[in-house]
C-alpha cells in the first residue's frame, strides 16, 4: 500500500508523491512515484512521461503524511457517552 507524502521543497511549490515506506531520519534522498502538485496537476519542471522522482533531503523543508483513503475510526468516551470520530 502506497503512502502519500506532501513534500515542501525549498523555493518551490509543494509536491505530492507516493512512497512504499516512510523516509528514515538518515535518508539523504526521497524517491517517490506519480509526482504532482497539491491540486493533482502536473509539475511544470517534471516531464509528463516521468513516473519516478528523487528529491535530495537537503531541499526539503518538511514532509506531511497525507491521510489514507480509509481513515481510521477511533471511538472515545466523553462524559459518559460514546462518540465516534474519524481522524
Amino acid at each position: 500500500m502506497a503512502i502519500l507524502l506532501l513534500l515542501h521543497v525549498a523555493n518551490e511549490e509543494a509536491v505530492l508523491i507516493e512512497v512504499e515506506d516512510m523516509p528514515a531520519p538518515g535518508d539523504v534522498w526521497i524517491k517517490g512515484t506519480n509526482p504532482r502538485r497539491r491540486d493533482n496537476k502536473e509539475l511544470h519542471y517534471v516531464l509528463p512521461e516521468v513516473n519516478t522522482v528523487i528529491f535530495p533531503a537537503w531541499r526539503i523543508n518538511f514532509i506531511e503524511v497525507m491521510p489514507g483513503e480509509e481513515a481510521e475510526q477511533i471511538i472515545t468516551t466523553v462524559r459518559g457517552s460514546e462518540r465516534s470520530r474519524d481522524y
